[in-house]
């Protein structure tokens, strides 16, 4: 079956930082057209905050989406994966 994927078949991945450093990891896991959710919750808010922002900055420069679901939960999708809200529901 032929898609916009390729031969890659579309997976979300699931992360729940403990430190900065794992932000590079979760840009590569984009790269590889993964679609990621991050929870940071569990982070200190200065240091989860800063590794949102990497992270929004890393996907922006490959042309990728961000959505914020929760305050320090968010999806990070590929340029092929379109992310779409329901209009009545709340920005988290």
């Amino acid at each position: 079956m032929h898609s916009s994927f390729g031969d890659r078949i579309p997976e979300v991945v699931v992360f729940h930082p403990s430190r900065f450093e794992e932000a590079e990891w979760i840009v590569h896991n984009v790269r590889e057209f993964k679609t990621v959710i991050v929870h940071a919750g569990g982070m200190e808010t200065t240091e989860a905050q800063r590794l949102i922002d990497f992270v929004a900055g890393g996907v922006s420069a490959m042309d990728g989406q961000a959505e914020c679901l929760a305050p320090l939960t968010f999806v990070f999708a590929p340029e092929r994966v379109t992310l779409r809200r329901d209009p009545g529901s709340p920005v988290g």
